[in-house]
């Protein structure tokens, strides 16, 4: 039985994928919040992963806040680049798998088709930098990892970090019938937190190695993503389509951030299901929609 040690145990992402290995029933999970362990303290990253001696050590802890990311860069360096090569570096000590997640915004956002793997990096704004740098850190400091880039999280315990998710912040100024005013020309991939989770599994299930896309099928823009989650939920409010330009935002975003999973799908054979599937059944689990639609 394999021992993983998840790191940002309680996060939207973190809260799945430990949900996922325990139904698995192959692995001995071990749950690291941030009370356990903080990545920016190399000692204390030592201290709580050499105490457990986990095969895998999947790292979900990060700096996510984009605009503020801007006006605190050496913040989110450390978490999201020196606290993964803390990480990286001790799980090369003790002969574990490092597991990295990353984000699609360490592109810039200039292709006019979805990014794959091998499509080289180029981030517009300090998140984005940041990420790519722990990308770059876990490559070289850890001779066993794999790195998976994910877009546009969406999942039951929402984002500590954000707090909560963008379908949960649309449904509710939807029933206050606050207006809607959502961005148009942006486009990405929204990912279902426990679709990414189990596709995760599966990798570690097969032993793969090396960078992954992870994301649901397809990509939308903000308005889109937003129109059908009102839709499935039998709401009928109206949203206003804006244009990027009309939105304040401190930082940069790519005009073009979707990804698809090439790799994955030669990987596993499949690769994860349409967005709006997974949205819907998303609305199940949170009980915005009933199961039989």
């Amino acid at each position: 039985m394999k021992r993983v040690a998840i790191i940002g145990s309680t996060g939207q992402l973190g809260t799945d994928l430990v949900a996922v290995m325990a139904q698995a029933g192959d692995y001995e999970v071990l749950k690291l919040s941030h009370r356990e362990i903080e990545c920016t303290d190399p000692v204390s990253v030592e201290r709580a992963l050499k105490a457990l001696g986990p095969d895998i050590v999947v790292d979900c802890a990060a700096f996510v806040r984009v605009d503020e990311a801007e006006d605190r860069a050496e913040q989110a360096l450390r978490v999201n680049g020196l606290g993964a090569l803390n990480v990286a570096r001790v799980c090369a000590e003790i002969e574990a798998l490092c597991v990295y997640i990353s984000t699609d915004y360490v592109f810039d956002g200039g292709k006019n088709a979805p990014y794959i793997e091998s499509d080289a990096p180029r981030p517009i704004n300090i998140y984005g930098v940041s990420k790519l740098a722990g990308e770059y850190f876990v490559q070289q400091a850890c001779p066993h990892w794999l790195v998976l880039r994910m877009a546009s999280l969406f999942g039951k315990a929402g984002s500590s970090g954000k707090g909560g998710n963008f379908v949960e912040t649309i449904l509710a100024k939807a029933k206050a019938s606050e207006p809607l005013r959502l961005v148009d020309d942006i486009r990405m991939s929204p990912t279902y937190t426990q679709d990414a989770a189990r596709a995760l599994e599966r990798l570690l299930r097969e032993g793969s190695l090396g960078l992954f896309h992870l994301v649901n099928a397809g990509n939308c823009t903000w308005y889109e993503f937003a129109s059908k989650a009102l839709e499935l939920a039998g709401m009928g409010n109206r949203i206003e389509p804006i244009s990027s330009a009309d939105y304040l935002m401190r930082a940069r975003r790519p005009k073009n951030s979707s990804l698809e999973s090439t790799k994955l799908k030669a990987s596993l054979k499949e690769c994860l299901r349409p967005w709006e599937k997974a949205l819907e059944s998303y609305l199940v689990e949170k009980r915005h929609l009933s199961s039989s639609g």
